[in-house]
């Protein structure tokens, strides 16, 4: 007998579903990232046997179980909250941020934020922590020993950028001008890991 997929694999296929390649999975989202759950569960379930065993209940079971709050379900329908690397509308409304924002990278990529700032690259937001320990929890996938760049939000938003805060807790926007990134300010763990 086959068992069901582990949460950590549900929550990714979630991910690469609703964040990246609706199609590939027959879905077709609406413009701020809806799919119906009935949809998704017959998404899923063409993935193979052991697919077939994961109903609305599991998905729910998934997303209350994570950390990290990056779906949504209401009303039948489900949603990623952020990481998008396909255009949806925006899903928040603008937030007043915190006086200063952390943004966790590798640090091979510290001399062109100098120059361009922070982009977003292939999503659709920069992404924001309030602390340097989430910051620090980000940036290690892209670097074992990462840079952690303060963002002064007051010098972002006075060159017009909004910032927005989903549900999981994660900051976001669309870009941080070079002027408001604290790069005098990294914090790296290794203090020679980036040269000041």
């Amino acid at each position: 007998m086959n068992s069901r997929p582990s949460r950590s694999e549900i929550s990714r296929v979630l991910s690469h579903a609703l964040r990246h390649a609706p199609g590939e999975y027959g879905l077709a989202l609406d413009p701020q990232g809806w799919a119906p759950v009935t949809e998704l569960l017959r998404a899923l379930h063409r993935l193979g046997q052991e697919w077939e065993l994961v109903d609305e209940t599991t998905i729910r079971e998934v997303l209350e179980a994570s950390k990290k709050k990056r779906h949504q379900m209401a009303e039948g329908r489900i949603r990623a909250l952020h990481g998008h690397s396909i255009p949806v509308q925006a899903l928040y409304e603008p937030t007043p941020p915190p006086p200063v924002l952390f943004h966790g990278t590798a640090r091979a990529t510290v001399p062109a934020i100098r120059v361009s700032g922070i982009l977003p690259m292939q999503r659709q937001y920069v992404h924001l922590a309030e602390t340097v320990e989430q910051a620090r929890q980000v940036g290690v996938r892209k670097d074992l020993n990462p840079a952690i760049l303060t963002v002064d939000t007051g010098v972002a938003t006075a060159s017009g950028v909004l910032f927005y805060r989903p549900e999981s807790g994660i900051w976001l926007a669309t870009s941080i001008p070079a002027s408001a990134v604290g790069i005098p300010g990294v914090i790296p763990t290794d203090v020679n890991a980036v040269d000041k």
